[in-house]
């Protein structure tokens, strides 16, 4: 079970069926955060989240900020993570992306991953807007 005030994505296909599930929840100040629990599909041989989940879901955490504040659809150009600790099974993992600057269709993201009060990856990324409504 999720903590409270997360709910399901709707994905019942594609990536997101096969990562997940993965959450989400509004946060007060009218962001967001997305998160998912560490199962076996996720783990390296050491039973942590491997570092390939963790890109993948930095990915959909980092970009979502776009769509969050606009609506529209966007794709990865350059996405860059430092791994700074390795979730355990089980782990509660939590991520979202703030919007540090525009360039045209471009913009350019600054994220973070956390367990807890502990960060496990921080990264930057420049994702591209597709002009089409969601």
């Amino acid at each position: 079970m999720p903590p409270p005030g997360f709910r399901r994505l709707a994905w019942n296909s594609g990536y997101g069926l096969t990562v997940g599930p993965l959450y989400e929840k509004d946060t007060e100040d009218g962001g967001y955060v997305r998160a998912f629990r560490v199962g076996p599909h996720h783990t390296n041989m050491l039973n942590n989240c491997h570092g390939g989940m963790l890109m993948g879901f930095a990915d959909v955490a980092f970009g979502h900020v776009i769509s969050h504040k606009t609506g529209l659809n966007w794709v990865t150009v350059r996405l860059v993570i430092d791994f700074v600790a390795s979730p355990p099974l089980g782990a509660w993992v939590e991520g979202a992306g703030k919007l540090t600057g525009e360039d045209g269709d471009f913009r350019h993201i600054q994220g973070r991953i956390w367990v807890g009060d502990t960060t496990i990856a921080t990264g930057t990324g420049i994702f591209k807007v597709w002009h089409v409504k969601r």
